[in-house]
């Protein structure tokens, strides 16, 4: 039995949750998500409360029944606060520019790379070297925020590029400096 698929689900104020064809609907102030429930896994909804059991002993049954339960704890914490990422831009001349859903990243190659940013999205651009990427769907915040990081990950000689707000970047030393004598 999984030890996080046994645990109820209690939501937060505002927040109701349901079981509809197969999938489980959560309502919340900032909007709708859904999650498709796998095949063995039966979700019921008691007033305020969401319990997870497998109905079947399948593999992937078993594989799921934390998973569902820890998803459904993401989409109830999704449509009442919301998650967020921070990103930094370290490097000279490296910059963002947000235009409309767009986001253009100047980060040392010859052309500007540009991000589509999906509807339920939002990204903030504070000042030229920091992004925010916000959204109520916890997977989806966490791929917009990876796809922007991916357009330059940090290099660990000088440290440029897109980082995470919380990454620590691990510096490496350069080429050791060539020996005074002269090869014979």
């Amino acid at each position: 039995m999984s030890r996080i698929g046994k645990n109820p689900l209690e939501l937060p104020k505002g927040v109701t949750m349901a079981v509809e064809n197969g999938s489980l609907v959560c309502k919340g102030p900032k909007g709708t998500l859904s999650q498709k429930l796998v095949e063995g896994i039966e979700a019921k909804v008691v007033g305020t409360t969401v319990t997870f059991a497998r109905t079947a002993d399948t593999k992937l049954a078993k594989a799921m029944h934390g998973t569902i339960r820890a998803l459904a704890m993401n989409m109830a914490v999704g449509v009442t606060q919301g998650y967020s990422r921070k990103l930094e831009i370290v490097g000279v001349g490296y910059k963002a520019i947000l235009a409309g859903k767009k986001l253009s990243l100047t980060v040392g190659f010859a052309n500007i790379i540009e991000v589509q940013i999906p509807a339920a999205i939002e990204i903030k651009v504070p000042d030229a070297n920091h992004v925010e990427v916000l959204g109520m769907d916890k997977q989806l915040v966490g791929q917009v925020a990876a796809d922007i990081r991916a357009a330059r990950k940090p290099e660990p000689y000088k440290g440029k590029g897109v980082r995470y707000a919380d990454e620590v970047v691990r510096r490496k030393a350069g080429k050791a400096a060539a020996s005074g004598g002269a090869k014979k």
